[in-house]
């Protein structure tokens, strides 16, 4: 038996936008036709790559073009790419919910999917017969998933609303209950969106735990689409990333995000208008070369139009969740230098042992001192960062709180 369990082959999908359907009559007649003697869909080659950033000139939009792959058994694959990128339609067309335009896409096993609140459920039925009916969905007995309802109930946490109607659920009560069904009617193939980032921390652990249960002893096939990427680092043994409806790039994990994250590219320098009336932040400027060093160096070159005694900066990193990672305050952390009065100079703050976890950051800064206005600029620098390590078995970085930094300070005057 073929140790493939997923192989996809020149797989197009294409849209027409602003309309159900495929238009007109003329339109199915001529595809009709083209079928009928073995040609392409006449409509599909004015159809333009799927940028949502800019207006096209055809209403006809490929959602993926050409997309070849494989997946092994009891490989756990990570789909990475930014909203549009035709990761969710790639998902709809492997779990037959859509069909391709073009190509095919040959399956080995039954696949449980979990892409949107609710799939697969019947809202008028409650939690208890609903798991009965993805199980016959799946071509389970009554006899198989009744041996399997304890540990999907427990897992999922309903067990007060079991015989509740599903329509009555929230939206992580939905989303809790649909995972475990899908994750313990034991499908050779379990397809997961983004969809688990509706469930709460915890949850979100309990069924990362139980994706790798599953790959790694189970021996299934995992499809994993998420923005998390310390999420798919840890859990994936491959990745693809899709953008404009395309495979951009494939292979491992680490190399597959470094792509997405094009090379580390830092806002390393913001500029910012002065105001003449009270203290001002002219520039904020991070050293790129140290950051890669797991050192935070960062310049905040300031003016002001009376003399502050002495200046006094802060500067707080956020993650993409807006959560912040750690600060530095001047006030606090005393600087190495004798800080003396002046109209205009340098803050330097360097902080060292600065282990960021791959994602996305904002640095904010504030300056001013002890008795004036302050001049805030709130994410002045938003940067993408690539960790050179590993951080599978360290906390999820969205979960981590304040961290408050020993910094060094320093002091240039002009």
């Amino acid at each position: 038996m073929s140790n493939v369990a997923i192989k996809v082959e020149n797989l197009s999908k294409l849209y027409r936008l602003g309309e159900i359907g495929t238009g007109t009559l003329s339109h199915d007649l001529n595809r009709a036709w083209a079928r009928l003697r073995g040609k392409e869909d006449p409509f599909a080659k004015v159809g333009e790559t799927n940028d949502r950033t800019r207006k096209g000139d055809s209403n006809f939009v490929w959602s993926l073009k050409d997309i070849n792959f494989e997946v092994k058994r009891g490989e756990v694959l990570g789909i990475i790419g930014r909203n549009g990128a035709g990761k969710s339609t790639l998902l709809k067309i492997l779990s037959k919910v859509t069909a391709p335009t073009t190509g095919r896409v040959k399956v080995q096993g039954r696949i449980a999917s979990l892409l949107e609140v609710g799939t697969g459920f019947h809202p008028e039925l409650t939690g208890r017969e609903n798991i009965f009916l993805n199980g016959a969905i799946l071509g389970m007995s009554k006899a198989e998933v009744r041996s399997k309802f304890d540990e999907i109930v427990d897992f999922s946490g309903v067990e007060r609303y079991i015989d509740t109607p599903v329509k009555r659920y929230s939206s992580g009560m939905y989303v809790r209950l649909a995972f475990a069904v899908a994750a313990f009617l034991e499908p050779e193939i379990l397809i997961i969106d983004e969809v688990l980032a509706v469930g709460d921390a915890e949850f979100q652990k309990k069924c990362l735990g139980r994706m790798k249960d599953v790959s790694v002893n189970d021996g299934r096939t995992v499809l994993f689409v998420s923005h998390n990427m310390d999420a798919v680092r840890s859990l994936c043994s491959s990745a693809i990333m899709m953008q404009q409806g395309m495979v951009h790039a494939a292979g491992s994990v680490r190399d597959t995000i470094a792509t997405y994250y094009e090379g580390v590219k830092v806002q390393t320098l913001a500029k910012f208008a002065i105001n003449e009336k009270k203290p001002s932040i002219v520039s904020v400027a991070i050293n790129s070369e140290k950051l890669n060093q797991s050192i935070l160096d960062i310049n905040i070159e300031y003016t002001s139009p009376f003399e502050l005694r002495p200046p006094i900066a802060g500067i707080v990193l956020y993650n993409a969740l807006d959560i912040p990672v750690f600060g530095s305050n001047g006030r606090y952390h005393p600087y190495s230098s004798n800080m003396v009065s002046g109209l205009e100079g340098v803050l330097n703050v360097v902080i060292e042992g600065v282990e960021l976890h791959t994602g996305l950051y904002k640095l904010s800064v504030w300056l001013g001192d002890s008795a004036s206005d302050y001049d805030a600029k709130i994410e002045a620098i938003t940067f993408n960062y690539l960790s050179p390590n590993s951080y599978s078995t360290k906390p999820d970085p969205l979960l981590i709180g304040s961290i408050d930094k020993v910094a060094t300070w320093k002091f240039y005057g002009k």
